[in-house]
């Protein structure tokens, strides 16, 4: 089975894992995770219903309980498993991937992630056994975890009057949501929830994606547009103009409702790859900002380790303590259309703010496909450390190395085949002369 990955199981269905998997994955995951009880949830992929199906046999032939909650979002799970009280859950999902792909998403007690390093590895291996039935069967109960999810998130909602908003669910499980939290207000696109994704891909990162939510902004005069992934747990924004706005900035808005609006003391933390300028914002509002590893599987543990506020990711995920420390693409949206909705009183528009935050010149995320990626990270940070002493270096997840005027991280991907490059710099003559050296450092090692 080749859908074990760093965060959690995926892959494409019937050819990474297929319907046996499942069942055993059902059957193990109770012994793994010492329980007799297991929440479950799905989103709405064609093969949803038969991952399901059979992951809930296994789990009650374990001699566990299987709770079914039925369509969900993954921060609805998360939510349920925390709430509940629950020592272990499942999302079946593959998020933002196409809709050929599926997955799980696995949690234990107080919602924290099962990633490779914390568990999956030792189910991967439990897999590989022989099922041997020795007890007695368990039971399939229903669970209503929608009614008390949404009553957490409307605690968080203002009234939106004089807010114009477009909103893409890209047909994935936001809608379960969307207007309920929103109201009919805002002009909704690819609401309708359906697994075949017939409208676009349920990734906002691939900007294709998001032209169709681009361009309604601008016919619609709207002051945002939010655009969330497959399953909910991760939300990105167009600002007035029909730009896209760099995730990992609106850490920095988050601040003016954390630390200045409800004066929460504590960390805020963002990954590696964040810009600089989050840094400098988060710490004039009076943060402290920590820096960590990409992905849930590290964030969600890490927030939790410091008591963070909360933090984000420039893949769109934001973690909130509020939230049992994790992830919530609706709660994030909320809170950034709140503090828009605050500052469009002040007389700002949403790019007015960003570039209150943006301070550098980006390149984005860069991908080279190659198979030696230890030996190329270490040709260009050994380079640039050999020419001048960094002002600042990180090595928890590849590597980051910084200096007064310019900083870059590269890194392998825990999902696919490449090496990924990010870098920063005060002037786009300088990000373009650094970007072109690093890129012919890593020439030779391209496949």
């Amino acid at each position: 089975m080749k859908g074990f990955k760093a965060y959690d199981i995926r892959g494409v269905y019937n050819k990474d894992f297929d319907r046996v998997n499942a069942y055993k994955i059902g059957f193990y995951l109770p012994q793994l995770l010492k329980t007799d009880k297991v929440l479950v949830g799905r989103d709405a992929r064609i093969s949803s219903p038969e991952i399901h199906n059979y992951l809930m046999k296994g789990i009650i032939d374990a001699g566990a309980d299987a709770y079914d909650a039925g369509l969900a979002t993954t921060p609805m799970i998360y939510f349920g498993t925390a709430h509940a009280n629950f020592d272990a859950s499942v999302m079946i999902t593959a998020s933002h991937n196409p809709a050929k792909y599926n997955g799980m998403k696995i949690s234990r007690t107080n919602a924290l992630p099962v990633g490779y390093d914390s568990g999956l590895s030792e189910l991967e291996q439990l897999v590989k056994e022989k099922v041997h039935i020795t007890r007695e069967r368990g039971s399939i109960k229903n669970i209503d975890l929608k009614t008390p999810y949404l009553e957490f998130l409307k605690s968080y909602v203002p009234d939106w009057d004089g807010l114009n908003m477009v909103i893409d669910c890209s047909n994935g499980m936001a809608g379960l949501f969307a207007r309920d939290i929103f109201g009919d207000q805002p002009y909704y696109i690819y609401e309708e929830i359906d697994g075949a994704f017939p409208n676009h891909e349920p990734n906002p990162l691939i900007q294709e994606n998001v032209a169709d939510l681009k361009k309604e902004v601008k016919a619609k005069n709207a002051d945002a547009g939010v655009i969330f992934d497959g399953d909910g747990d991760r939300v990105m924004f167009v600002d007035e103009k029909g730009e896209f706005i760099s995730p990992d900035l609106l850490i920095a808005l988050l601040g003016h409702y954390f630390l200045e609006e409800k004066g929460q003391k504590g960390p805020v933390l963002q990954d590696i790859r964040t810009s600089q300028a989050v840094k400098n914002y988060i710490e004039k509002l009076g943060g402290e900002m920590h820096m960590w590893r990409v992905g849930r599987a590290y964030a969600a543990l890490k927030l939790r380790e410091i008591d963070g506020v909360f933090g984000g990711e420039l893949a769109g995920h934001y973690y909130f303590r509020d939230f049992f420390y994790s992830d919530s693409g609706m709660l994030a949206a909320i809170l950034i259309m709140r503090i828009l909705k605050q500052k469009k009183a002040e007389g700002y528009t949403f790019s007015q703010l960003i570039d209150k935050i943006k301070a550098f010149e980006n390149s984005g995320e860069i991908n080279f496909k190659i198979e030696q990626k230890k030996e190329a990270m270490d040709e260009v940070k050994d380079f640039f450390v050999n020419q001048s002493e960094p002002s600042a270096f990180y090595d928890f997840d590849g590597y980051r190395v910084e200096y007064p005027d310019w900083w870059f991280n590269i890194r392998p991907s825990n999902t696919e085949p490449y090496l990924r490059l990010l870098l920063e710099a005060n002037s786009k003559e300088l990000l373009e002369e650094k970007t072109q050296k690093i890129k012919e450092l890593l020439k030779p090692y391209e496949k």
